[in-house]
């Protein structure tokens, strides 16, 4: 896979739409990141995942995946590794950092929704 897999991927997700951040290419849903090419003249896209995912993706693809060095990583943004990649594994990496945003993003929602009820009352 290549750069343009990535991109290409990342968008076919509802709601996705390309941005920038700090100059590298980055991936969002509703306003938040979901991945990024910043690493991609390594050969890198990067996956926001959970610590628990992202252990299980290194644990079962050790030459595919690998936490991005210092505490990003330890907050679960993980390196693919492009040139190895498969499009299914990709897809489906990709739809896991997707999937997390949009659970979030409604989490959040939801608790600004509860916030402002309860100011009411």
């Amino acid at each position: 896979m290549k750069a343009a897999d990535f991109r290409r991927i990342a968008l076919s997700f509802e709601g996705a739409k390309e941005g920038s951040h700090m100059g590298a290419v980055d991936f969002r849903v509703g306003g938040a990141i979901f991945a990024t090419l910043a690493s991609v003249e390594q050969g890198y896209g990067n996956l926001k995942l959970t610590p628990d995912q992202q252990a299980e993706f290194v644990h079962e693809l050790p030459t595919l995946f690998l936490p991005v060095h210092g505490a990003w990583g330890r907050t679960g943004m993980t390196h693919i590794r492009l040139a190895q990649a498969s499009e299914d594994v990709l897809t489906g990496a990709l739809r896991t950092a997707w999937t997390n945003r949009v659970e979030r993003n409604a989490k959040v929602k939801l608790t600004k929704k509860r916030k402002r009820v309860s100011k009411r009352t």
